[in-house]
């Protein structure tokens, strides 16, 4: 690759995360929170770099060994041109050697300076950082995966539930309560959860979702709880609801449906961090 693309590319990039970190939040699409000061660093490193390398270019270039041989060795060749036949083939097999160093050197009488035109689509991840990033992973991925399994807890740590009501609870939470507390402390409860809405794969219903990352957006994992009783909203709408737990199976147990009786509905703004299971916003 060309020293001036790559100092581009070092710019681009380096820009881009700062983009994403700085003057925006995007980077929460791609990594959880705690990693902006590390992508806030490597940006600012690959600046530095690629600011440094494109400086380096303002310098003209020192002929190399090679370069100064060159002649010398093209003028002994044409000197031996009308030499006797010993001359021709003395020069012939050292034209040989020369055609033997220039192998073990990688040369191969080939000119390499110039990038093969596929390097330049290294700077269309960099850009898009800067002019289009990729939408946040909603309910197109969450159709498509299993729930998420929550934690096994002890009895003893399910605390009593506050009078409050609704209950603002996260959708783990109040999956633990349904399939976990042999208490059964969720049942008649009203309930306020937030999510975003991702189609049944059948088409017959929906769940309110959240998505999770344990590292980045490659490890993404999805809660669902089932909502009943009112009409789907458009996938990926960010909502928060109302409702009671959806009786089918035991309560307390795995066999209970982690399922909501929707009593209100809310369409509310997508969460700046809407990589985590969070309580619902205060209600107004």
């Amino acid at each position: 690759m060309k020293r001036p693309l790559q100092a581009l590319l070092l710019l681009v990039s380096g820009l881009g995360l700062l983009h994403a970190t700085v003057s925006t939040d995007l980077y929460l699409r791609y990594v959880k929170e705690g990693m902006r000061p590390l992508l806030i660093a490597s940006g600012a490193v690959l600046l530095l770099l690629g600011a440094v390398e494109a400086w380096s270019l303002r310098k003209p270039t020192a002929p190399t060994p090679n370069d100064a041989q060159a002649a010398p060795d093209h003028d002994r060749d044409h000197g031996h041109d009308h030499g006797d036949d010993r001359d021709r083939d003395g020069d012939h097999s050292h034209d040989h050697g020369d055609d033997r160093d220039r192998d073990r050197d990688g040369d191969h009488g080939h000119d390499h300076s110039a990038p093969p035109r596929i390097a330049w689509l290294l700077l269309l991840p960099a850009l898009s950082l800067l002019f289009y990033a990729p939408p946040a992973i909603g309910a197109y991925s969450a159709s498509r995966e299993a729930p998420k399994a929550v934690a096994v807890k002890d009895q003893d740590e399910f605390d009593p539930l506050p009078a409050t009501s609704p209950l603002p609870m996260t959708l783990t939470d109040f999956t633990s309560r349904v399939q976990q507390d042999r208490a059964k402390a969720i049942e008649g409860r009203v309930v306020r959860m937030t999510g975003f809405a991702t189609p049944d794969g059948s088409g017959d219903g929906w769940y309110l979702t959240r998505s999770i990352f344990s590292c980045c957006a490659a490890d993404t994992q999805f809660v669902k709880v089932r909502a009943h009783g009112t009409p789907a909203p458009s996938a990926d709408t960010w909502v928060t609801v109302t409702g009671t737990w959806h009786a089918g199976g035991t309560l307390g147990t795995s066999s209970a449906d982690v399922a909501l009786d929707v009593r209100t509905i809310e369409k509310v703004p997508r969460p700046t961090n809407g990589y985590t299971d969070a309580l619902p916003p205060l209600a107004d």
